[in-house]
């Protein structure tokens, strides 16, 4: 059955939703609530461009979903990631030197540097965070690690791990909360939920009904919504296949060897051959269904090198 409203994690639903300018009340009500501990109140802000070349890289150019300026002159980048990658938390680092190096100026400079802050709305749970269900809000810092203190606090990196929040209508209590539900859920609702009743979210389900949209928008939004499922199929396939491979290979040097030790020494290479099978399998079925090369090097932590040598 069709949905009624837009899937957010489609790059067109995340950016109609919260990159145009005549929504962009509900990204500051968004990151209001996110930032509502910090004390901290937005109440205007700049969309930049979100393409921009570093210095070196001429063949890669950095991508954000969103990249936005407040009035203070602080930098945000958001983005919406669905997919796990090797390397992702490398990215967003990577990512956060953009808007750093954008604020040198020529001539003589202190080097005063405005607040920067990057933040990940991810559709995925990261490994190492796997077994705790109810951390899915990380908030980092440079701290100092003998005093357990944050050493500098004007670089800021914000995770959401939206697979990890499961709470129901009825047991939402903030707005923050109501913010997660809805993101995760938006695609699935037939009305408004009782419990999202204030002003803002309103809007968003106005702005999210697909029935709404012109010709031209419901023909992007399938175009990105047909590229999800393409990713999903993917990234399942490519998994099961890597995994399988690696375990069977495991499984037949640990026999070969013909000792415990053997077994499980081999089992884990097994694993990591397959980890590394999974990559090459799933830019191997991106290429043939025509991604872009960029969005094959996020999702798979390849080299450009790499996936042309697939070719």
């Amino acid at each position: 059955m069709e949905s009624k409203y837009i899937n957010t994690f489609t790059d067109f639903g995340f950016k109609r939703i919260f990159g145009t300018e005549v929504n962009k009340d509900l990204l500051i009500d968004f990151l209001n609530q996110l930032f509502l501990k910090e004390g901290k109140i937005i109440t205007d802000l700049t969309y930049l461009k979100s393409e921009q070349l570093g210095e070196g890289f001429v063949d890669r150019s950095a991508i954000f979903d969103l990249y936005c300026e407040l009035e203070d002159g602080e930098k945000i980048i958001v983005e919406m990631q669905m997919a796990k990658q090797d390397y992702f938390k490398d990215r967003s680092i990577f990512y956060s030197t953009f808007p750093i190096r954008d604020q040198a100026k020529k001539g003589k400079w202190n080097f005063k540097l405005s607040k920067v802050y990057t933040i990940g709305i991810l559709g995925f749970i990261f490994d190492e965070h796997k077994d705790d269900k109810d951390y899915f809000h990380h908030e980092v810092k440079l701290m100092d690690i003998k005093k357990k203190e944050v050493f500098y606090d004007k670089l800021s990196y914000i995770y959401l791990e939206l697979p990890k929040f499961t709470k129901k209508e009825e047991e939402l209590e903030t707005k923050f909360e109501k913010w997660l539900y809805v993101l995760r859920n938006l695609h699935e609702f037939e009305d408004r939920p009782q419990k999202l009743q204030e002003r803002i979210f309103k809007k968003l389900f106005e702005v999210a009904k697909i029935a709404a949209f012109s010709k031209k928008e419901q023909d992007a939004y399938q175009d990105s919504l047909k590229t999800l499922r393409d990713l999903h199929n993917v990234v399942d396939c490519a998994r099961n296949e890597g995994e399988a491979k690696g375990l069977a290979e495991g499984l037949s040097e640990g026999l070969t060897k013909g000792k415990t030790e053997g077994l499980a020494e081999g089992l884990a290479e097994g694993l990591a051959e397959g980890e590394k099978n999974k990559s090459y399998s799933i830019a191997r079925k991106c290429l043939t269904k025509k991604m872009d090369l960029d969005d094959i090097i996020d999702l798979t932590g390849l080299s450009k090198k790499e996936i042309l040598n697939i070719i």
